[in-house]
Parts: C-alpha cells; structure tokens; sequence
C-alpha cells in the first residue's frame, strides 16, 4: 500500500496578512475546517500579540468554514476586545454569513458584508484605509 493510497487530500487554505500601523487586513482563501482553522486563529493570535487594534478580514475566496472556522473568529473576537482590539469579517460566504447570524454572531460582520461586489470598501494596504 503506498503512503498515499487511503489518505484524504489535505484541505487548501492560504493566509495573507498585512500590517499599517495598528491595522492588519488578513486575506484568506480556500476552506476553513478543522485542519486549517488553527493556521487562522494562529494568524490571528499574532496579529493580537503585535498589538493590532482592528483586526479586518476579507473572507471574499473561503469555500467553507465550519463551526471551527468560527470558533477561531469567536475566541480571537473574545480575547481582542479585553485588550481594545476589533476585529471585522468582510464578504463572507452567503452560507457562512447565514450561519454566523444564526448563532447570533453577527457582531463579527462588517456592516457591508452581504454585498460581496462591493470589496474595494475592504481596507486595503496601498492607498486604501489601512
């Protein structure tokens, strides 16, 4: 049997971050699940241990996210708010915007997060709000 008959391919997930000033905008694209969740919420960490006080996610190229994808989102959400930090998810997935209203996490999406045309309000690092 070679090591690759029986195995699952790995989830494909990847992660850009961008930091002006106080402000990191983390790019992700792919699925978000309970393999890749933690490269996420590691992204995040460190933009907390950095010292960034907005925290914007552009989820504009996720394919999925689970409850786990979530978690990361809610927990770095948790702990960023003690220490003064927002953190924004932006354009969403229409189903992974659904579930995060259903479990009354809506306070993680940007006002704008439905309108998945309209990204260039997502700040950007070159001449955008960042």
């Amino acid at each position: 049997m070679s090591r690759t008959e029986g195995t699952m391919p790995l989830p494909q997930l990847t992660v850009h971050r961008h930091d002006r000033t106080t402000r990191a905008l983390v790019t992700l694209s792919g699925e978000i699940d309970l393999a890749t969740a933690p490269l996420v919420y590691a992204e995040l960490a460190g933009c907390l241990r950095d010292g960034m006080r907005t925290i914007d996610v552009d989820l504009m190229a996720v394919t999925f996210c689970d409850a786990s994808g979530l978690n990361a989102f809610l927990t770095t959400f948790r702990l960023g708010a003690g220490a003064g930090t927002i953190l924004q998810l932006h354009y969403p997935p229409p189903a992974m915007a659904r579930v995060i209203e259903l479990t009354g996490s809506g306070f993680l999406l940007d006002e704008h997060h439905t309108d998945r045309s309209a990204r260039p309000q997502v700040p950007t690092v070159a001449g955008g709000a960042l």
